[in-house]
């Protein structure tokens, strides 16, 4: 799925205006418009879309392709929430199915990491009445005691919102809660789609999307920095990606706190929405294309390997994608929706991907300062 370069598309005659508009000013570093967005999704061949969205790549990174040793965390799978698309929660009146870690079974499982490289926990989950603002504090506290060199990326707007609410405070004085207790910077889980046509639909009761963008906004207020996601494929119409990411944009301009936005193929399996067919391959990486040129705030997009498969995150790499995340030892959210790959990878095997793609490895920690090996 080689793509042309960039100069033999803007020496194409045949390309379409709206098209070859597009390639100049991506050529010459300018922001496309909204409108023009729209016309990649409707238009914009996959080749086209790859020279392109590489041509970014290139420009901002070269060849270099980040990684991180990184473990995640689940409080809970049991939730008070039903969103349609989701493989992972049990409903209260079936907790009985899932777990409920306390406090000190997620620091058991924390120490088990002990003498190991990680640099980063990634804690996100369910959402219960028991996980409230105490407990969450008291979680990043003592994880901050025990291991202050490992970073603390936990929770997303979902959790916020509802544990904000419950305590009666607003988001500036939670989030600054937050920092206080430890916590170092959010994930971008949680903003789905942010349009209400489609949320309303496959997320209601959570956050709105305007709460979801409020929320990392307070947080970049406060001088950190937070990762963003588009869950695609689904229900969603082109014209409520595009919307999405003009969101993400017009916020970006205004902090500068978004590293990373990270598109999230929705999986199909064990779900209300398993009747919807699974996007190809081709769709998933215009989609990464589509989002490098459209995101050109962003520092870094990342295929996300355990949720998009090993190969199609190696093809990705030339779509737009610099980044393949982690180890992410111990996942679980994506494979309850049936993804197949493992649940998590050695730093080897993570290196070895990014070399047969033709790129050149880089790890990194959470803020992508490089980590340079021991010894």
């Amino acid at each position: 799925m080689s793509s042309p370069s960039i100069s033999t598309i803007l020496r194409d005659k045949n390309l379409a205006t709206g098209l070859r508009v597009i390639a100049e000013k991506v050529y010459a570093g300018d922001r496309i418009t909204s409108e023009e967005g729209q016309l990649l999704y409707d238009e914009a061949s996959l080749g086209y879309l790859g020279s392109l969205a590489n041509y970014i790549r290139e420009r901002k990174h070269g060849d270099k392709t980040y990684f991180n040793r990184n473990f995640h965390v689940e409080p809970t799978n049991v939730c008070i929430y039903s969103c349609s698309f989701c493989s992972y929660s049990r409903l209260i009146k079936k907790r009985e199915d899932g777990w409920e870690y306390s406090l000190d079974d997620i620091m058991d499982i924390i120490k088990g990491y002990d003498g190991k490289p990680v640099t980063e926990v990634h804690i996100v989950g369910g959402v219960l009445p028991q996980y409230d603002v105490a407990f969450y504090a008291e979680l990043f506290s003592r994880i901050r005691k025990h291991r202050p060199d490992l970073h603390v990326k936990g929770l997303t707007p979902v959790e916020y919102h509802y544990i904000f609410k419950k305590a009666k405070i607003s988001y500036e004085e939670g989030m600054a809660q937050m920092k206080e207790a430890g916590l170092q910077s959010m994930p971008g889980g949680g903003a789905e789609i942010f349009h209400p046509e489609i949320r309303d639909q496959i997320a209601s009761g959570k956050c709105s999307g305007e709460e979801w963008l409020r929320i990392h906004e307070i947080w970049h207020e406060l001088g950190m920095r937070s990762n963003a996601t588009m869950l695609y494929g689904h229900m969603e119409e082109f014209k409520h990606r595009s919307d999405h990411l003009e969101k993400l944009r017009e916020l970006q301009d205004k902090t500068g706190g978004f590293q990373t936005f990270i598109p999230l193929k929705f999986r199909n399996k064990n779900n209300e929405l398993s009747h919807l067919d699974e996007s190809t391959v081709v769709e998933d990486l215009r989609n990464y294309a589509i989002s490098r040129i459209y995101l050109d705030n962003f520092d870094h997009i990342k295929a996300y390997w355990i949720m998009l498969g090993q190969q199609t995150a190696q093809l990705s790499l030339s779509y737009g994608a610099d980044d393949l995340d982690g180890t992410v030892v111990h996942e679980i959210i994506y494979h309850d929706a049936g993804a197949k790959t493992p649940e998590g990878l050695t730093v080897g095997q993570l290196t070895d991907l990014i070399t047969e793609a033709g790129r050149i490895p880089v790890e990194r920690d959470t803020l992508y300062r490089r980590v340079l090996p021991a010894g």
